[in-house]
């Protein structure tokens, strides 16, 4: 393979929902540019994009996958993203390093959720998008319904390029308006017939003509005076005005394919090669100070590394991005997020498992290496001396935690290590080892994310894993004002321990006044601040604690003891041995011994008489809340909200969005385990839905009940 330039490049995200074909409209690409001589079929388990044991076991991409191919002396390098939104994570990773979407869309079905979620994600990285629909020799096909959906959703930009003659079974040829010929294919597909455009077709393809051709001219003076002088634009003058209006994304083509017949893939992918942009000329990248680095081949060497992988036969695989500069094999980089050093001993161009080696590559392009000592998804290696460093990859919130063990004991490190590989593998796949549930934590994108992850960790690792519901993080709170004492005495021969403390407990809100006086059973405790320290806790929410001690009952030097001894029953509260938060604590009189009191003491007096203050005060139990947002075809709607309902769900809107109904609630994360397979099945895999932490909220008075008992119960069984 030569060595391609920066404006000889494009790089380009293969999006779609779940079965809209991308898969094998990679087949028919590589077959076509001859990297393949025969295609495979996802069937037949032998595709080059879906090579992983997991994807072959579930028919379904898993990983996102580099596809390169050369066509018209273009480098096209393709990442070829999974369609379902539980490995969002790729199509998230993808397009932060290419410049180009082609969106597919299922006939079928027109514009789904997916599809949705995907553009979304495009203007989000403001990136070019070009719509490509697919399975038109389906009898389900419907080509009108679907541009007439497209146009629902995102308006006038959307520009026919071809069209179909006819769609299902007898599907055949396209009317392409940019070339204005028709092309027609031999049921083989491949190479087509160029034909004049039939009298049949004419006015409606000299129609969308005049559609494009005013489009093109939108985006340039230059083209716009010539259109008004002359009434036209040659072909070159409107791939550079549709190029443009790509670039500004107010414009985007659809084009038609079979895939899987392999029609209309060719002018595809010349299309692609002629109008969709280089990455000389896209959005500059910026570095995490605000500064741009254009892709300079004479510039500093600079690599990104956007995914790892651990490959059957080969190890793990680094595959990266040249923001800079030239690489080649042999040269020494700086990893500048861990300041260490990385030799690149060789470099891959790829193709899914199809490794070619180059000698070198240059700024814009794509490719991968191996046996690099200490780098991960998301570092930078630089050329000694350049200090680029890339923004982080955002991905989004978690939608699925399981608690995850390995059924084996002595396995649980092994586990722990390859839980950390996975991660890196995939970002979205988070571990969280909770001290306070006492669990480790898996979470994902949905239910399918993680049955992968069991897959892959039994089969390939060959370490037997269980799931279990995960404990939920409640928090314990008090709602009222009460007192209590405490003395800790002990004597056993030679020192002995005393301390006692007297404190009052109180619900805390930020901004909340200082005390001045309490009253309980008819005697009154005048405060008098003398210090007040706000610890700010990391499991949220805040404890206080005010010194009102007069008369040196208590000495200063135990004040931090007392502290520590409230901060040991906050990490455990007296409910169900959840955080406790939002407490304000007044220590305002006690006893020490000249001899016998010490840290310990006050510690022990401190905390006992904080447990029995909290009992007294009226303690209540929250849950964390989240705000979710579903989107979901109206149809549905019916469904979704029933279910919801049962969820103890609080409807904040309701609104329709680009086909849509879009649905934000509050929802307790009690009742969140398994929303993601339940809107599944409700819904045929056709909404989605995502959910953020928002707050944490008091408990029912019947639940809170409820998990009390549980409480009780799981003690008795511990002892």
């Amino acid at each position: 393979m030569k060595v391609y330039q920066s404006n000889e490049i494009k790089n380009i995200s293969l999006l779609g929902s779940s079965g809209s074909g991308k898969t094998t409209l990679v087949e028919a690409m590589l077959y076509e540019s001859g990297v393949i001589k025969r295609r495979g079929t996802v069937n037949n388990q032998n595709t080059v994009s879906d090579y992983f044991p997991v994807e072959k076991e579930y028919g379904y991409s898993v990983f996102s996958t580099i596809i390169q191919t050369e066509w018209m002396d273009k480098k096209l390098n393709f990442i070829d993203c999974p369609g379902s939104d539980d490995f969002i994570g790729g199509v998230v990773t993808s397009l932060n390093v290419t410049d180009t979407a082609l969106l597919l869309l299922n006939t079928q079905y027109g514009v789904e959720v997916g599809t949705h979620n995907h553009f979304r994600y495009t203007e989000k990285f403001n990136k070019p998008v070009i719509f490509v629909a697919n399975q038109l020799d389906h009898d389900k096909a419907d080509f009108d319904k679907t541009i007439e959906q497209l146009r629902e959703n995102y308006g006038g930009k959307v520009v026919t390029i071809q069209y179909p003659v006819s769609v299902g079974a007898q599907f055949n040829a396209v009317v392409d308006v940019l070339k204005m010929k028709m092309y027609r294919w031999k049921p083989e597909g491949g190479v087509p017939e160029v034909l004049e455009i039939p009298d049949s077709e004419m006015e409606k393809a000299q129609d969308l003509h005049n559609s494009l051709v005013e489009s093109a001219a939108e985006h340039d003076e230059a083209l716009m005076e010539k259109f008004f002088d002359q009434g036209s634009l040659d072909e070159e003058e409107m791939r550079m005005g549709i190029r443009k209006g790509m670039l500004h994304r107010d414009m985007f083509p659809v084009f038609c394919v079979s895939a899987a017949k392999d029609m209309c893939v060719r002018r595809l992918m010349e299309f692609v090669g002629n109008v969709s942009p280089s990455v000389n000329v896209t959005e500059k990248p910026q570095t995490k100070d605000g500064k741009e680095v254009a892709p300079d081949a004479k510039g500093p060497l600079s690599l990104y590394v956007f995914k790892t992988s651990v490959e059957p036969h080969i190890g793990e695989v680094s595959y990266f991005k040249v923001m800079s500069g030239r690489v080649k094999e042999g040269d020494d980089l700086i990893n500048i997020s861990r300041s260490s050093k990385e030799r690149i001993s060789q470099i891959f161009s790829i193709s899914g498992q199809i490794r070619t080696k180059v000698e070198e590559l240059v700024a814009g392009d794509i490719g991968a290496t191996v046996k690099l000592k200490d780098t991960r998804t998301g570092d930078v290696l630089n050329v000694k001396g350049c200090e680029y460093d890339y923004t982080e990859i955002k991905y989004p919130e978690p939608k699925y935690r399981r608690a995850i063990k390995a059924v084996a004991e002595a396995d649980e490190e092994k586990l722990s290590e390859v839980l950390t590989r996975m991660h890196q593998e995939d970002p979205t796949w988070i571990v969280e080892q909770s001290k306070e549930l006492k669990q480790t934590i898996l979470y994902g994108q949905g239910e399918f994310h993680l049955r992968t992850l069991k897959w892959r960790v039994e089969n390939n690792d060959k370490i037997a894993i269980e799931y279990k519901e995960p404990r939920i993080p409640y928090r314990e709170t008090i709602t009222k004002v009460s007192r209590a004492d405490y003395r800790h005495k002990k004597q056993s021969g030679g020192a002995g321990q005393f301390g006692e403390v007297h404190l009052i407990v109180e619900p805390y809100f930020d901004g909340m006044p200082a005390p001045e006086t309490f009253r309980f059973g008819g005697q009154e405790y005048k405060i008098s601040v003398r210090d007040i320290q706000e610890i700010k806790l990391e499991w949220g929410g805040k404890l206080v604690l005010i010194n009102s001690i007069v008369g040196g009952s208590i000495d200063a030097r135990f004040i931090p003891a007392i502290m520590k001894g409230i901060m040991d029953r906050m990490e455990q509260g007296p409910l169900t041995g959840s955080y406790a938060r939002d407490v304000r604590v007044i220590v305002y009189d006690g006893k020490m011994h000249p001899v016998d009191s010490n840290e310990i003491s006050f510690r022990l007096a401190g905390r006992n008489a904080f447990a029995q203050a909290f009992k007294e005060a009226g303690p209540k139990l929250l849950e964390p809340i989240y705000d979710v947002i579903v989107q979901v075809p109206s149809d549905k709607m019916g469904d979704v909200m029933s279910d919801l309902q049962g969820r103890r769900a609080i409807i904040m809107g309701m609104e329709s969005e680009k086909g849509f109904e879009k649905l934000t609630a509050k929802i307790p994360l009690k009742e969140l385990g398994s929303y993601s397979t339940t809107l599944s099945s409700l819904t045929g895999g056709r909404a989605s839905f995502s959910m953020k932490f928002a707050s944490y909220e008091l408990v029912p008075m019947d639940i809170q009940d409820k998990l009390l008992k549980e409480y009780e119960a799981s003690k008795k069984d511990d002892e």
